[in-house]
C-alpha cells in the first residue's frame, strides 16, 4: 500500500513522498510528524496569496487551520486525506515512540493557544494517529469540540474506549462519506 500509494503521488504533481511537519507531542516536546505529502510544493505561497487576497478564507483558516475546499491540494492528496491514509506513515512515529495509535492529534506550536489551560493535560499523553476527533466528525466539528474531545479522552481513555475508537476508525477509513477529512 505504501508503494503504492507513493508511486500515485509522484505520478499526480512533482515534489517529495513525504511531508514532514513540526508537532507539539506528549509534555509540549516537539517532533516531526510524518504523512504523505497530499499538497502542491509551492503550497505555502498559494496560502500566503489566498489569504491576503479573501478574508473568508482568513477567518476560516484562523478558527481551524485549515480551509474546507483547499485549492493546495493535490488531486491524489484529495483522496488520500478523505480515506485518511495520508496518515499511514505516522506509523512510523509510533515506532519511534513519538506518537501513539490512538490519543489526541499532535498539534503544530500555533494551536496550543487553542487550548488553553487544557493544554498540559491534553498533552500529557502521546498524540495519535487517530482518536475521537477523527471518528466524530473532524473538521465538520469546531476546534473548541475537539479540545473538549481531547481532554474527554485524556480523562477517561481506557482498552474499551480506545478499542471503539479503533472500530470506528476503520468505519471512517472504508466509509468516509462526509465525516469532516479534508
Amino acid at each position: 500500500l505504501f508503494f503504492i500509494i507513493a508511486i500515485l503521488i509522484k505520478l499526480s504533481s512533482r515534489g517529495p513522498i513525504f511531508f514532514l511537519q513540526e508537532r507539539i507531542g506528549k509534555n509540549n516536546i516537539p517532533f516531526k510528524c510524518i504523512k504523505f505529502r497530499t499538497m502542491h510544493p509551492e503550497a505555502k505561497d498559494i496560502l500566503e496569496n489566498l489569504l491576503m487576497k479573501d478574508d473568508k478564507l482568513k477567518k476560516e483558516f484562523k478558527e481551524t487551520h485549515k480551509i474546507k475546499n483547499d485549492p493546495r491540494i493535490t488531486n491524489i492528496g484529495k483522496l488520500l486525506r478523505k480515506t485518511s491514509l495520508d496518515e499511514l506513515p505516522q506509523f512510523i512515529n509510533v515506532l519511534k515512540g513519538e506518537m501513539s495509535i490512538i490519543g489526541p492529534r499532535p498539534i503544530v506550536k500555533d494551536e496550543i493557544i487553542k487550548y488553553g489551560k487544557n493544554f498540559k493535560k491534553v498533552f500529557s499523553v502521546k498524540p495519535g494517529i487517530t482518536g475521537l476527533w477523527q471518528v466524530s466528525g473532524r473538521n465538520n466539528l469546531s476546534y473548541k469540540r475537539r479540545v473538549m474531545l481531547d481532554l474527554n479522552y485524556v480523562k477517561n481513555f481506557n482498552l474499551f474506549m480506545d478499542l471503539r475508537i479503533l472500530i470506528r476508525t476503520f468505519g471512517v477509513i472504508l466509509f468516509p462519506l462526509d465525516r469532516g477529512a479534508y
